[in-house]
Order: structure tokens, then sequence, then C-alpha cells
């Protein structure tokens, strides 16, 4: 089972759904979801489309027995060998359940933002939970070294990286970017974009104070941020204080970056914390270079030079001088994004990934889950199409 609480569809929720998808035939995997005032809907439906078990649970944290034991009824009836948590919330939730039923807990550590002083209570409570589960899967290896100064035993630690689908993102689309550049009053020939929650963590006021340099020097550049959150006001206070309002937009939150991001020139995270971004893995799926900070297990993913660049955190001048370096050399752009879109189809494929959670699984729960032999995997049928949409 894959526990979470979902409030939209986002990075973190293809993740699950694209396991689950690649786990082998064989293998029942349902995914549930905390309610969270209905929110958990858009998961639910798009693991539906998709053929996948899917549970909405009525209950939450704040009515925690009541949560734990519809929870315990779930994992009973769907018969489940582990729970995969994902958040505070399924970490405990989940363990509590798994333990009544003598199973395992695995905890997917993804990261902590500490953006609000709520949030870090509960990144605080997240991190002492991870000590009694019963694995911790860490999405970096800048993450587990953070979970390893928490006391959590390296024999109970994996790191399985996030992942990423090359066939869901084809060649830009005309339309797309046309929809892009009208967001402008004068029609930029480069288009910087980046996506994230608007919260201090992802550095976006760096970004701007980065763009400001840029625009100065070349005019025809301009950026576009997609997502929503508690700066927004703030930061489009700031792109105007600048003079950018015809050069920096906010777009809000998107279900179609997929379709966005191919049509970028460059995409850039600003990051000051991050566990394994979602959004570069995606950007060098679509043959987008990427200039990024180097924090978290970014490094890991973008190899300075090769794909794009990576810039110190905080670093406005360093970070407009790498998105400059590149839009300013065509060649090198498309060298990189070309370099960026094999290198994630070899190492961080959903293939690979559910080979290294499966073999997890079997250790855990003590058994081979290899299929018999009239049961055949859809790992090898997903991986040639996304090789042939590719």
């Amino acid at each position: 089972m894959q526990l979470t609480s979902s409030r939209f569809f986002g990075s973190l929720e293809w993740q699950i759904v694209e396991l689950t998808r690649y786990l082998p035939g064989h293998v029942r995997s349902t995914i549930v979801s905390f309610h969270e005032d209905g929110l958990c809907k858009s998961l639910l439906d798009q693991a539906r489309r998709l053929g996948l078990n899917a549970v909405g649970l009525r209950h939450d944290t704040p009515h925690l027995r009541k949560a734990s034991s519809e929870l315990t009824g779930v994992l009973r009836s769907t018969q489940a060998d582990l729970v995969c948590c994902h958040g505070y919330k399924a970490n405990l939730l989940g363990r509590l359940a798994a333990r009544r039923l003598g199973i395992p807990a695995i905890a997917i550590a993804h990261g902590w933002t500490g953006e609000s002083r709520r949030i870090r209570l509960y990144e605080a409570l997240d991190r002492r939970l991870l000590r009694y589960m019963d694995h911790v899967v860490c999405v970096s290896e800048g993450q587990s070294r953070k979970v390893d100064q928490l006391g959590v035993p390296r024999d109970r630690m994996s790191v399985i990286h996030n992942a990423v689908d090359v066939g869901r993102f084809v060649k830009p689309q005309r339309v797309f970017r046309e929809e892009l550049e009208e967001m402008f009053p004068r029609r930029p020939n480069r288009i910087v974009g980046a996506a994230g929650r608007l919260s201090p963590e992802k550095g976006f006021d760096v970004l701007i104070a980065a763009a400001e340099i840029v625009v100065r020097h070349n005019a025809s550049i301009a950026f576009v941020v997609y997502g929503d959150g508690p700066l927004r006001d703030e930061l489009e206070a700031s792109v105007v204080e600048k003079g950018l309002k015809d050069r920096f937009f906010f777009a809000g939150f998107t279900s179609r970056l997929d379709k966005l991001i191919p049509c970028f020139d460059l995409l850039t995270l600003p990051s000051y914390t991050e566990g394994l971004p979602c959004v570069v893995l995606e950007a060098l799926a679509a043959g987008v270079p990427v200039v990024a900070t180097a924090v978290g297990g970014t490094p890991e993913v973008l190899i300075d030079g090769a794909a794009g660049y990576l810039t110190p955190p905080g670093d406005s001048a360093a970070l407009a001088d790498r998105i400059a370096a590149v839009l300013e050399d065509e060649q090198q752009r498309r060298s990189m994004g070309t370099f960026g879109r094999q290198f994630v189809r070899d190492k961080f494929s959903f293939a690979e990934q559910s080979e290294r959670y499966l073999k997890l699984y079997e250790s855990l729960c003590g058994r081979d889950m290899s299929p018999s032999r009239d049961e055949s995997p859809i790992a090898d049928a997903l991986s040639a199409s996304a090789e042939a949409v590719g």
C-alpha cells in the first residue's frame, strides 16, 4: 500500500502513481490518501483513470483513533503485506496501523521545507517518527545524510532516487509555446521557466533579483513561474518594484507542466533546500537545460556543465551569470538538452526504481515476490512504450 495525504496532483503524486504502475503486475498495490477535506480526489481520480486501485479515507489526524482504525481496516481488506508512508501524517498513522497487523511500515523521506512555524512543528514530529519505522527510503544521498543524523540505523536506510517517465515529455508544441509568449506585452525571444511552491525555501526572491540582472543586459528574455503559495503577493510586489512587470510572470498552479516544460528555453530552480527535485528530472527528460542551486539531491541529478549549471544558494549574481551563459550559446543549450534527456533516461527510470523497491519489499516481507509462470509484469511493456514515444 502507498499511503499519503494528497491535497492536489503534483510531483509527489506522480511518483506514487508511476511507481505503482511500474511494479510487476503480480504485485497488487493500493494507493490510499487521507481525506484532506475532499482534496485527495485529484490523486484518486488520476490513479483510477490509469486502472489502479485507489481509496480515500474518511477520517484524518484530528480523529486519531478513528483514522487509525479505518486505515487498519483498509490494510486488512486489501491484504497488504506492507505500507509505504509519504509524509508525517502517513508515517504516524501508517505505523500505528501496521503495528496492529504486524506488517512492516516504510517511510519515504522526501525532504523538509521548514516554511512556517506550523510546518516546522510537523516536520520535527516526522523526524522523530523516522526512528520507529521499519525502514526509511531517502530520495537522494543528500537526504540520507540528514536522516543519518537523526539516529536511524544505517541497516534500516536505503537511497532510492525519484524517477521520471521520459515518454511523458514530447517535443515542444507550438500552441503551448504561444501560450507562454502571450503572457508578456512584448513577445520574448527566450523564456526561462520555473515551478514550485511560493514559499521561503524555494528562493524565488533570489530568482527575481537574478532576473533583474539578466533583463538589464538582454530585455528579450522573460521569466515565468508556475506554482502558488504564501509568498505570492510579496513576490509579485517585488517584481513590480524592480521594474520587471513586463518580463516576469507568476502563472499560478497548473496540471499541464508536462506540456509547458518542453517549451521553456531553460528551467531554473533557486531553492535553499531540496530532497530530489522532480521538476529538474522533468526538465531534463524534456531536453531542457537547467540552472539550479547545489542543494539536497540536485547535484545527483544535474551534472554541472553537462546538462546545465549548479550555483550556490542565495547567490543571485551567480544565478544570473549561468542563466545568461546558457541562453547566449544556442549550440551549448541544445547539447545540454540532449545530454540531460539521455542521462535521466539511463539513470532515473521508473523501471529501475521499481526493481529497487521490489527488492526492498521482498527483504522486509521475508519472501520472494517473483511472478509465477502464468503471470507477466507490466514494467517491460511500459518501458518499451516510453522508449517508443521518446
